[in-house]
C-alpha cells in the first residue's frame, strides 16, 4: 500500500461503523473497538482511500507525559464517590479497557501583509474626592483613585510571518477542547513509526483548505495584540484589517490521549476520556437506578422481616409483658429501615442530575 510506504512501517486504515472516524493501525493487529463511541469495532476500509479528507502521516506529535500508572491513578478517582454505581464502573474495569489514542491538529504559517486601524485605548489615573458618613465621627472627605482609558484612533501597515497557528483537522476540535482543556505546543516531536505499536493514529476529517475558515480568526487575534504592542497601548478595539496571505505552510500535529469507558444501565458505553498531557478527566459519571433500586429492595425486605418478627414477638408479649417492649421496638426499628429504603434512590437521582464533571 501506498500508505505503508509514507508511515514507513505496514499499516492499514480502518473506521468506525458507528461513528464514521477513520484509523490508522499497524498491519496484523487485531481491530479494537472505535475509542470515540466504543460502540462498534474497527472495520478495515476497502477500495480507494484518496476520498478521505488527508492521509498522509503527521509531522510532529506530542508526547504522552503522563504515565500509563498516573492515568490508573486518574482513572480510581473517576470510578470513586459514586452511590449505587454500576457494576461495569469500577478502576479495574476501566484500566483494561484503556486505549492510547492520537488525535489531529492542524498548524499553519503564512506570511500577512495587511492595512489595518482600530482604536487603541491608554490606561491613566484619576484622582477624585468623595464625602461619606461615618459612624461617629459625622461626614468625611476620602480621596479616591480610579483607572480609565483614553481612546485614540491608529491606522498602520503590516508586513509579518505568524507560526504555528492552531487550526482543527477535526470537527469535534472544539468539542474535545473544552471538555480536556488546550495542549502546550511547546514539546513536539518529529513522528516516527514506532508510535503505532502503542497507538491507534485518528486521521482528519478537514482538510487544509476546509481548516482555514477557523485559522483566518487567529490571524487577526495575534495581528491585533501586536498593533497593540506596537501602538505602547493597554488595550485594542474595533480591530480591522485588509490582509493578503501568501507562503502558507501546513504541518499536521497529534495530540496524546487515553480512551476508556464502562457499560451503563441500558448496555450504552459510556467514554472515559484522559488528556495524555496534563491528565484532566472527562466522562459522565452515572450512578445505577437499577443497584438503587436493588438496595431499596433489600432494605424493603429486612424491614418486613423485622416487623414479621416484631409481630410474633408482640403475640408472645400477651403472656409475658416485658416481650411488648422488646416488640415496640423492633417495630420502630422495621418502619426505620423501611423509610430509609427511600435513601439509595434519592442519592442516585440526585447524583445523575448533577452536570458533567472534569476531574
Amino acid at each position: 500500500m501506498s500508505e505503508s510506504a509514507e508511515w514507513r512501517t505496514e499499516v492499514h486504515v480502518t473506521f468506525c461503523p458507528q461513528c464514521d472516524w477513520h484509523y490508522v493501525i499497524p498491519m496484523g493487529r487485531v481491530t479494537p473497538r472505535c475509542p470515540r463511541c466504543f460502540l462498534a469495532n474497527l472495520e478495515p476500509v476497502m477500495g480507494n482511500t484518496a476520498q478521505l479528507p488527508y492521509l498522509r502521516p503527521p509531522e510532529f506529535v506530542m508526547p504522552f507525559t503522563v504515565t500509563k500508572t498516573t492515568a490508573d491513578k486518574h482513572i480510581e478517582a473517576f470510578a470513586s464517590d459514586i452511590p449505587s454505581a454500576p457494576r461495569d464502573l469500577n478502576p479495574e474495569t476501566l484500566r483494561s479497557r484503556v486505549q492510547q489514542l492520537y488525535l489531529p491538529m492542524w498548524l499553519v504559517d503564512s506570511d500577512v501583509a495587511a492595512t489595518w486601524e482600530a482604536e487603541v485605548g491608554f490606561d491613566y489615573d484619576v484622582v477624585s474626592h468623595q464625602e461619606r458618613y461615618r459612624d461617629g465621627s459625622g461626614w468625611a472627605t476620602q480621596q479616591v483613585q480610579e483607572t480609565r482609558i483614553r481612546w485614540e484612533p491608529r491606522v498602520g501597515q503590516l508586513k509579518r510571518r505568524y507560526d504555528n497557528v492552531v487550526a482543527p483537522a477535526m470537527e469535534q476540535h472544539a468539542a474535545l477542547e473544552k471538555a480536556l482543556g488546550a495542549y502546550a505546543l511547546d514539546n513536539a516531536q518529529p513522528y516516527t513509526a514506532n508510535i503505532l505499536t502503542r497507538a491507534l493514529v485518528c486521521l482528519p476529517d478537514r482538510a487544509p483548505d476546509a481548516a482555514w475558515a477557523d485559522a483566518a480568526p487567529a490571524f487577526q487575534v495575534a495581528a491585533g495584540e501586536e498593533c497593540r504592542q506596537a501602538a505602547s497601548a493597554n488595550h485594542i478595539r474595533q480591530f480591522r484589517w485588509s490582509p493578503t496571505y501568501s507562503g502558507q505552510h501546513w504541518t499536521l500535529l497529534l495530540l496524546p490521549l487515553y480512551a476508556a469507558y464502562y457499560l451503563d444501565d441500558e448496555n450504552q458505553p459510556r467514554p472515559v476520556l484522559i488528556n495524555g498531557q496534563s491528565g484532566r478527566v472527562y466522562g459522565v459519571r452515572r450512578a445505577s437506578m437499577q443497584q438503587a433500586q436493588r438496595t431499596a429492595m433489600i432494605l424493603v425486605a429486612i424491614a418486613a422481616v423485622l416487623f414479621l418478627l416484631s409481630l410474633a414477638v408482640g403475640v408472645a408479649g400477651l403472656a409475658a409483658p416485658p416481650l411488648l417492649l422488646v416488640a415496640g421496638f423492633g417495630g420502630l426499628l422495621a418502619l426505620c429501615v423501611g423509610l430509609g429504603a427511600i435513601i439509595p434512590i434519592v442519592r442516585a437521582w440526585r447524583f445523575n442530575r448533577k452536570p458533567v464533571e472534569v476531574l
